[in-house]
């Protein structure tokens, strides 16, 4: 089952993304809390039988997305399956629920992204219908 997170389970989203993201799990659930207050994103929870096992964060873009020519633009943000879980096609049915709702806010593209070397990540976009746009590489310095 797939469900769209809310306060009540916003706290199982954060666990997973911590998971997936440096961040704690505490600063994760306040960007949360903001994206589902501003109705500007979307965050779905993949559950087998009653036990959470997958999120995915969906937002709109509307500053220029790479390789797009619409705006907005829906914009996979995050998406995470349990180890143990995985090889299911519950990531593929958490981003066919992220696509429905962008479609659903009116955009007719859908982008992401994933750092060069996350070899797995690339194969999951691929496999899922995505063609890469562009790769960069970005720098920093302290001044």
């Amino acid at each position: 089952m797939i469900q769209a997170a809310d306060n009540n389970n916003l706290h199982i989203a954060a666990e997973m993304a911590a998971e997936l993201w440096d961040a704690s799990k505490q600063e994760l659930l306040e960007q949360f809390k903001d994206i589902l207050n501003n109705k500007k994103g979307v965050l779905y929870l993949k559950y087998v039988g009653n036990i959470p096992v997958g999120f995915a964060q969906c937002q709109l873009r509307n500053d220029y997305v790479e390789g797009t020519d619409s705006s907005p633009v829906g914009y996979l943000e995050g998406i995470f399956v349990r180890e143990e879980y995985r090889k299911n096609g519950y990531a593929k049915e958490l981003l066919n629920a992220c696509q429905q709702w962008s479609k659903n806010q009116g955009c007719i593209e859908f982008a992401s992204d994933c750092e060069q070397d996350n070899a797995d990540s690339l194969e999951f976009h691929m496999k899922t219908g995505f063609t890469e746009a562009n790769r960069i590489i970005c720098f920093t310095k302290l001044l």
